[in-house]
C-alpha cells in the first residue's frame, strides 16, 4: 500500500502536529523520516531568538559586574543571584519538556507565559541597579528612559499587551507560526520587565510614586491579570479550539484545560501579590528609619536636609553616599 507523505514544506510546528494526529500508517512514515536534527529544529525559530538574546544579556551583565567589582563598587550577590535565576527560568520555560507540552495544553502554555512575563521579569528587574545600568543611562536620553519606565506608561502598555495577545485569533496564530510565537514571548518578557521597573528599577520616578502609590500599582497589576484569569475560568465555551487535541493526548478536555490555565494565572497572581505586599511593608519601614537617620545626622552637623531629598536618596539607594557627604560637613562649611 502506498502512503502519501505529508508535505515537508509546511512549518515544522504544523508538521509535528499533523504527524501526531495522522493515521497509524502515516505516523509510521513520520517516524521514519524524523531524525534528531528535524526533531531538534521543530521550535528553533521560536526558542532560539530569546535564548540567544538572554545569553548576550547574561554576558553583558557579567562583564558589567566584573567592571564594577574592579572599581570597588561590587554588585551585591543577591542581585547577581536574581539575574541568574531569571535567566535559568527563561531557558527552562522555552526548552523541552515545557515547550512541547505548551503546544498541547493551554495550562502549560499559560505557565510558560507567567514564568516569562511575571517571575523571570521580576527577578531580572531586581538584579538591576543604577550602577549596573550606568552605561545605558549615559548613552540614552534620560528623559526617554524616564518616560518609558513611568508607572502611567509601563502599566497600561503591559496590560494592553497581555490582553491583545490573548485574543483567540492572535493567540492561535502564535501557536501556528514560530516567529510570531517568539515575538509573543519577547514582548511578554520585555514589557513585563518594564512593568516591574517602577517598583524595583533604578530609573528616576515621579515624586508622587511613593509607598502608597506602589501598593496601588501592585493592586492594579494583579487585578488586570485576575480579570483575564476569571474570563478563562468562567467562560462556558472553548476560546482556543487548537488545544482540543490535548484531550486525546492527555485526557484533559479543552474547557477543563482552559479553566486550569485560568486557575494557574489566578493563584500565581495571588502569590506574587502577597509576596510584594510583604516586601513593600518591610521596605517602607526600613526606608522610614534610613530617611530619619539622614535627617537627624544633618541636624547634628548643623545642616538643613529636607525630608524630600532624604527620601529620594533612600529610594534610589544613594543614601549612603549622601550620608558620607553630610558626615564630612559641618555647620557653615
Amino acid at each position: 500500500m502506498s502512503i502519501k507523505p505529508l508535505p515537508r514544506s509546511v512549518p515544522a510546528r504544523r508538521y509535528a502536529h499533523a504527524c501526531a494526529d495522522a493515521p497509524v500508517g502515516r505516523r509510521a512514515y513520520c517516524a521514519a523520516v524524523a531524525t534528531p536534527a528535524t526533531i531538534g529544529s521543530l521550535h528553533l525559530g521560536e526558542a532560539l531568538p530569546p535564548v540567544l538574546a538572554m545569553a548576550g544579556w547574561w554576558l553583558a551583565y557579567r562583564l558589567r559586574c566584573r567592571t564594577l567589582a574592579r572599581r570597588g563598587r561590587p554588585v551585591p550577590r543577591w542581585r547577581q543571584a536574581c539575574f541568574a535565576a531569571g535567566a535559568l527560568l527563561i531557558v527552562a520555560a522555552l526548552a523541552p519538556p515545557a515547550d512541547r507540552l505548551g503546544d498541547q495544553l493551554l495550562a502549560v502554555h499559560m505557565a510558560q507565559h507567567l514564568v516569562l512575563g511575571d517571575v523571570a521579569a521580576l527577578l531580572v528587574a531586581l538584579s538591576l541597579s543604577g550602577a549596573v545600568l550606568g552605561p545605558l543611562l549615559r548613552r540614552r536620553s534620560p528623559g526617554g528612559l524616564r518616560w518609558v519606565s513611568h508607572p502611567l506608561v509601563a502599566f497600561p502598555v503591559w496590560a494592553i499587551d497581555l490582553y491583545v495577545w490573548h485574543v483567540p485569533g492572535l493567540y492561535q496564530l502564535a501557536q501556528r507560526d514560530d516567529l510570531v510565537h517568539a515575538l509573543q514571548h519577547v514582548m511578554f518578557f520585555g514589557l513585563g520587565l518594564n512593568m516591574w521597573m517602577p517598583l524595583f528599577g533604578a530609573l528616576p520616578l515621579p515624586e508622587w510614586f511613593g509607598q502608597g502609590a506602589r501598593l496601588g500599582y501592585v493592586v492594579a497589576v494583579r487585578l488586570a491579570g485576575m480579570v483575564l484569569a476569571n474570563v478563562l475560568i468562567f467562560s462556558g465555551s472553548v476560546l482556543y479550539p487548537r488545544y482540543a487535541a490535548g484531550e486525546a493526548r492527555h485526557g484533559v478536555g479543552a474547557l477543563t484545560d482552559q479553566r486550569i490555565a485560568g486557575s494557574i494565572m489566578m493563584i500565581e497572581g495571588m502569590v506574587i501579590a502577597i509576596a510584594l505586599f510583604t516586601w513593600l511593608f518591610f521596605r517602607w519601614d526600613a526606608q522610614t528609619e534610613r530617611r530619619q537617620s539622614l535627617v537627624d545626622l544633618a541636624a547634628e552637623r548643623g545642616l538643613e536636609l529636607p525630608e524630600s531629598r532624604a527620601a529620594r536618596a533612600v529610594a534610589s539607594g544613594q543614601d549612603e553616599a549622601l550620608r558620607h557627604r553630610v558626615s564630612r560637613r559641618s555647620h557653615g562649611s
